[in-house]
């Protein structure tokens, strides 16, 4: 059973097996892209639902978010352990770089942040990369101010410096800058997988059918055994014919 197999009609599981999934591959040189795991969809503490946290955090991604974050912890210790190329994508801070976001659609950070220290806080702090898979003195952090890691950023010219051909995905959201990520990656010729547990949204429905998607047309969406064994492969941990 994949996670999007319960919102499948008869009809579009009938399709599956006219036209099996395209198998892309890792590629030989693949990188580990982390994007947008900032506090802004955290929040300070797990929360027990996403309408707990909306009101503190408008961001959040609730309890979903909390629950990715061992698997995050457990493909990026094997990435470092396998060596490859691992690039941090986070948020552009319109109040620092004067750029907005591509959701603000222009407009200002509200004015009574001003008077809301504690929001005004939030704000300051919601791109910082959580302390439980921050970047390590080497890794690539890029910030971005739309929805793609591509978009604005030196992520092509850090994957070319390095001679990648593939990338691991990993962050949030997957209906939203995951997946805008993954099909620009897709349009560049990289073999793009995305990590099935290490990527979340608030919506879950939305989170199901866009990994669908994904593993349709752009990449191979995969259990995080699957990729942790290939990534011990490469750190030679186990037989390259196992």
């Amino acid at each position: 059973m994949r996670v999007w197999d319960q919102f499948l009609a008869a009809e579009d599981t009938a399709t599956l097996k006219e036209r099996p999934h395209q198998v892309w591959g890792f590629g030989q040189r693949p990188a580990l892209v982390l994007i947008d795991l900032y506090r802004w969809v955290f929040g300070d503490s797990r929360p027990a639902s996403v309408l707990d946290a909306m009101a503190d955090w408008p961001g959040t991604c609730g309890p979903q978010a909390w629950d990715a974050i061992p698997h995050l912890q457990r493909v990026l210790g094997a990435a470092r352990q396998a060596d490859i190329p691992i690039v941090h994508v986070t948020g552009l801070s319109p109040s620092d770089s004067g750029v907005p976001g591509w959701s603000t659609r222009g407009k200002k950070e509200t004015s009574n942040v001003a008077v809301d220290p504690v929001m005004a806080d939030r704000l300051r702090r919601r791109f910082d990369i959580i302390d439980d898979v921050k970047p390590l003195p080497g890794e690539a952090v890029l910030r971005k101010a739309a929805p793609s890691g591509f978009f604005g950023t030196l992520l092509m010219s850090h994957l070319h410096a390095n001679d990648v051909d593939g990338i691991i995905l990993v962050g949030e959201s997957t209906s939203g800058c995951v997946r805008a990520t993954c099909v620009e990656g897709r349009s560049y010729r990289f073999k793009m997988t995305v990590v099935e547990e290490c990527v979340f949204d608030r919506h879950k429905t939305a989170h199901a059918m866009n990994l669908f998607d994904m593993h349709q047309k752009y990449a191979d969406v995969l259990g995080i055994d699957d990729v942790v064994a290939h990534l011990d492969k490469l750190a030679g941990k186990t037989p390259a014919h196992a």
